[in-house]
């Protein structure tokens, strides 16, 4: 863009700052979920100056979960992830990327979903290695992390699992509900 378009190269790299801003943000452990759907939006903005129409997200939020408190880049990872290794990695045809939340019987659940070529072989390797760190060598440690600090945080049953799900995989985590007050 800086030899064809110089004006929308210094849109994306002033998005760049914003997202480099948030992501080396050094104000405690939690963020809402709000901030980091914007943190999303930046990380997109970019990879569709990359891939142009070839992305297409789709977010579906439910209102109500918008101040839900959430772990610091828990969610754009995931969807970073989606972007690198199940579309870029695996495309067969134009990417899709869904991000979803909403709230269910005290929980708030998160899923990011993409259509990226990734057998469900795959997916039980990911979720083995989430479990058991020395259960496969191949596996960002990006994901243990995300994983790993839902569960330090929240403890009990929450954290993140990877699900085949048709022609998508899905990023699944689920959280309890907690007052932005208390956290942020």
């Amino acid at each position: 863009f800086i030899n064809t378009d110089p004006e929308r190269a210094r849109e994306l790299v002033v998005e760049f700052a914003d997202f480099t801003r948030y992501s080396f943000r050094r104000h405690g452990d939690f963020t809402t979920l709000a901030e980091e759907l914007r943190c999303i939006d930046r990380y997109l903005l970019l990879e569709r100056a990359r891939f142009g129409d070839r992305v297409q997200v789709s977010l579906r939020i439910a209102p109500e979960v918008l101040s839900t408190v959430i772990p610091f880049l828990s969610l754009q990872p995931l969807v970073e992830n989606a972007i690198q290794h199940g579309i870029r990695d695996n495309m067969i045809a134009d990417g899709f990327i869904r991000v979803t939340a909403h709230a269910e019987n005290g929980r708030v659940i998160f899923e990011i979903m993409d259509n990226g070529d990734i057998p469900a072989s795959r997916i039980e390797e990911m979720n083995a290695a989430l479990r058991d760190y020395g259960s496969a060598q191949n596996f960002g440690i990006g994901m243990r992390n995300v994983d790993s600090r839902i569960r330090m945080f929240f403890k009990g049953d929450y954290g993140l699992s990877y699900q085949k799900r048709g022609e998508f995989t899905v990023a699944h985590i689920e959280i309890p509900v907690l007052e932005e007050d208390r956290y942020v």
